[in-house]
Order: C-alpha cells, then sequence, then structure tokens
C-alpha cells in the first residue's frame, strides 16, 4: 500500500522534493492544498505541475473518510461515524460551544476524535472495547478525522448559499479559515496505545503549515497508561492532559477499569506529577458518574485530595447508557449534589450538561450498533 500524504511532515516532504529535484515551495503550494483547501483529489491542485502531480499520485495515496452515518443531538452536539478503507468503522463528536472545558477561554467547536478501531482496554463502562481492538489508526486517518469535518461543514454552508443570486466559489478551490479549534483525543481507543501514530498526526495538526491548531488547545485523554504519561511529558509541544479516572480509590477503579491492575493510582498519581513538574499544564481529571458505582457524596472526598495533590480541575460526566451494559446515568439532583460537594471543598469542577445524551454519544455506541445492523443483514 502507499503511504498517504498526510501522514508526512513537512521535513519528509521537503526530502522527498529535494529527491525529485522539485523547488522548495512546490512544497508549500502542496501543503495549501492539503490542509487550507482540504482538496482530496491531485488534479485538484491545479498550481501544481502536472508532471509532479502525476508523481504524487504514483509514489503516495490521498484518501478520504467516507461518512457513513450522522447523528444530530437536541444540543448540537453532532456524532460522525466514518467509514474506513478497510471497511471499519470509528467516531468523531463534534461539541458547541461550552465556556472553558478544556481551553482558557471558551471552547467554540471542540472535535472528540478517536486514535483505535475498538480498544483493547476493556473499561466496564464503555462500547469501544465490547467488540474488542482492531487495528490502531494511521496518522492520516487521525488527521483525516479534523479535515472531514471541515469539510462537511464548508458544504453545509455551500448548502445555505445555494440560493443567492451568485453562485459561491467550490471549497475546493478557496481556502477558508479552521473550524474545528479544539481537539480533544478522547474517542474509540486509548490514545496512547498508540502514541507514534498519534503523536505524529499531532505534530501535523499543531503545525502552522498543517491545521494551525495550538497545542494547548489540544489535550489527549489517557485511562491512566503510566509510562507514557512520563513520555508525554518529555515532548516539546505542550499539550494538555486529562485523566479517565472515574474513581478515586483503587477499589472503585480495580471495578471498572482493569488498567488500574498494571497502573494502580500510586503509580498514575507519580507519573501525573512528573508530568505537572516538566510541562506546568493544569491536568483534567475527568469522571463519569455511573449509579450506585461511583456517585456516592463519600467518594467525593478521595476525589478532592487526589484534585488538591494535583492541583487539577475535575469534569463530571453523567453516564450515556450503552445497550447490553448493566451501568445507569444518575440522576440530575444526585450529579449536582456530588458538583456541591466538589467545590465546598475548593476543588475547581464542572458538570457536564446534555452534550449528546440523546445521540448515544458515548464512545463507541453508533459504531456497535452499526456494525451489529451490518452483521445482522448479512446473516
Amino acid at each position: 500500500m502507499l503511504t498517504d500524504i498526510k501522514s508526512l511532515t513537512r521535513e519528509e516532504l521537503e526530502t522527498q522534493f529535494k529527491a525529485w529535484h522539485e523547488p522548495v515551495y512546490r512544497v508549500d503550494q502542496l501543503l495549501d492544498w492539503l490542509y487550507a483547501r482540504r482538496v482530496t483529489a491531485w488534479d485538484a491542485m491545479t498550481n501544481l505541475p502536472k508532471g509532479l502531480r502525476g508523481q504524487l499520485r504514483t509514489s503516495f495515496s490521498l484518501h478520504t473518510l467516507e461518512l457513513a452515518r450522522k447523528q444530530g443531538s437536541r444540543d448540537t452536539t453532532q456524532k460522525f461515524l466514518w467509514k474506513l478503507a478497510d471497511g471499519s468503522f470509528i467516531e468523531s463528536v463534534l461539541i458547541p460551544a461550552n465556556p472553558a472545558l478544556y481551553g482558557d477561554a471558551s471552547d467554540r467547536h471542540t472535535l472528540c476524535i478517536s486514535t483505535q478501531v475498538g480498544c483493547a482496554y476493556g473499561c466496564k463502562f464503555c462500547a469501544s472495547g465490547l467488540e474488542g481492538w482492531k487495528r490502531n489508526l494511521g496518522v492520516y486517518e487521525i488527521v483525516e478525522q479534523i479535515l472531514s469535518i471541515e469539510r462537511w461543514q464548508s458544504q453545509q454552508m455551500l448548502d445555505k448559499k445555494a440560493s443567492a443570486p451568485v453562485p459561491p466559489t467550490s471549497s475546493s478551490q478557496q481556502p477558508t479559515s479552521r473550524f474545528v479549534d479544539n481537539i480533544v483525543v478522547m474517542g474509540m481507543g486509548e490514545p496512547l496505545a498508540n502514541y507514534d501514530h498519534l503523536l505524529k498526526a499531532l505534530k501535523i495538526l499543531n503545525a502552522p503549515w498543517g491545521g494551525g491548531i495550538g497545542a494547548r488547545k489540544i489535550t489527549i485523554s489517557t485511562s491512566g497508561l503510566a509510562p507514557q504519561i512520563r513520555k508525554l511529558a518529555d515532548e516539546p509541544l505542550q499539550f494538555r492532559l486529562a485523566i479517565s479516572l472515574h474513581g478515586a480509590t483503587d477499589e472503585v477503579r480495580n471495578q471498572i477499569m482493569p488498567v488500574n491492575r498494571k497502573y494502580p493510582l500510586k503509580e498514575l498519581v507519580n507519573a501525573c506529577e512528573y508530568y505537572q513538574h516538566e510541562n506546568g499544564r493544569m491536568i483534567t481529571l475527568e469522571y463519569i458518574l455511573i449509579a450506585g458505582i461511583n456517585d456516592s457524596l463519600a467518594q467525593t472526598k478521595p476525589l478532592a485530595s487526589l484534585a488538591k495533590r494535583l492541583h487539577a480541575k475535575v469534569n463530571l460526566i453523567p453516564y450515556n447508557k450503552v445497550e447490553d451494559l448493566p451501568w445507569e446515568r444518575p440522576t440530575e439532583d444526585v450529579c449536582e449534589n456530588f458538583l456541591a460537594a466538589l467545590e465546598n471543598q475548593n476543588v475547581t469542577a464542572t458538570l457536564r450538561r446534555e452534550k449528546g445524551h440523546d445521540i448515544d454519544a458515548a464512545c463507541g455506541q453508533l459504531r456497535l450498533k452499526t456494525e451489529r445492523e451490518l452483521a445482522g443483514k448479512a446473516i
């Protein structure tokens, strides 16, 4: 298989163009077509010589993601199910403006992206791992989630302008500003289990010649892979870190998160402290509230203790029900009381209120539903 062009950095492209005896400025033209204009075909790159386009075509692939299904929420959260070249499915979730969930200011268009097809870590409440782990996503498959969303948004804008007296210029020929300005790596899969591909993709999305999205607008989530957290701490780019905690004691985490047996809280917290020492950025503790498991007020004390030790903020997320799993969403009052108890202990905390609960927005739900429907048709 040919390497997808969006898996290469600027430096790698410059090396290739030099070997082809092409001037460096051609690399700038190519990158503009890929990341500013977001074209999907070699022939659309009209200011590149025909011979160079032919050489690119025979040397690299230019894959896109096929939109297989989309669901829209009452709060304008949008879930996208993408079909990959090998027939696998992944999900991305576009989250509307929300004050300071992951960034310093109001998050305008946050995209939650996937890093794997399935997941091997088997968190008991999550749909992503119900059918097991299939493979890591390639660099371009991570990058393409952002570009595909932005193509979709551009098409929406064109459709709205369709009745204008003068037809708008094709979006494939006219560069547009970035629509996605915050990335949360918290979709299907364990991001740090696909470390190398993820970091290269994020560097492309961060680079001025690529996505141009600031490192502080990119949050990487992990269920608790302590060695990789330490490795991330040593990276020069200051990506934000979120810990999918969901339990403030080993007893609770062992019950719902098998990863805790390999990396218990003591080891996880030590890695987080190292990250903070090296990086200096605030960590977010993600905490899905599950009825009868981790939502009692007694759990707020160890959670508050952890948050204070790590100088972290807590993001509370009421559980999204997953078919075939026994877990339930707490009542609204339980969630509000849990939030209030944390705040009374001087912890900075937020409670996510209705961001996609009505569209199966938990990781892997739409993929699982679609794969089972397809399997049923095949039978």
